[in-house]
């Protein structure tokens, strides 16, 4: 018994003109991009309104003190907002956290009101931070953010804390079960 297969494999022609075409759709695309369809997401700060809720917990925002946090990730078209800067520490430093943050904001406590902070959103990857003070957010103890040294050694003095760069806060400081631990009458 004698069987005939018909090859149906492409020749190695066909595939250099595959990859030919497929070379200058990618070119024509990457040609194609405008500085409008780059800036399509944008990185700069959102400011909150009344409606703006936290991403770990759905809490609004603007019904809570302390300084705010946002982080716009990497194929995310709006900023993931949090109520609280631990909250932002601790999903930041989380192990399990996989998404590339592009930019970080958080509000500058030197400028904004600490019980109703609106807008003076600062780089948060640069920002001054005390930790361990006893002036509180959304979840209890919270850390301070300022864009100046200065403001932020008045802050430590006047309410307790270390005075820290955004890379020296380690997992260990960003404790969420923090607000539910003070909380007594639960």
């Amino acid at each position: 018994m004698t069987h005939q297969y018909q090859c149906t494999c492409a020749t190695r022609r066909q595939l250099l003109g595959w990859a030919a075409l497929a070379s200058l759709g990618a070119l024509t695309g990457i040609a194609g991009c405008s500085q409008a369809d780059t800036g399509a997401q944008s990185l700069a700060p959102v400011e909150i309104d009344r409606t703006t809720s936290c991403e770990l917990d759905g809490m609004l925002l603007a019904d809570y003190p302390g300084p705010k946090a946002q982080v716009h990730f990497t194929g995310q078209s709006k900023p993931s907002f949090f109520c609280d800067t631990v909250e932002l520490f601790s999903t930041l430093l989380a192990g399990e956290q996989v998404r590339a943050a592009q930019a970080v904001y958080v509000q500058d406590m030197g400028k904004a009101d600490w019980n109703a902070p609106q807008g003076h959103w600062i780089d948060g990857k640069t920002a001054l931070y005390v930790v361990g003070g006893k002036r509180h957010g959304s979840m209890g103890p919270t850390i301070g953010s300022f864009a100046q040294e200065a403001d932020a050694q008045k802050f430590a003095a006047e309410y307790g804390g270390k005075v820290l760069r955004f890379a020296e806060i380690r997992p260990a400081m960003v404790d969420l079960s923090g607000g539910a631990l003070h909380d007594t009458r639960m």
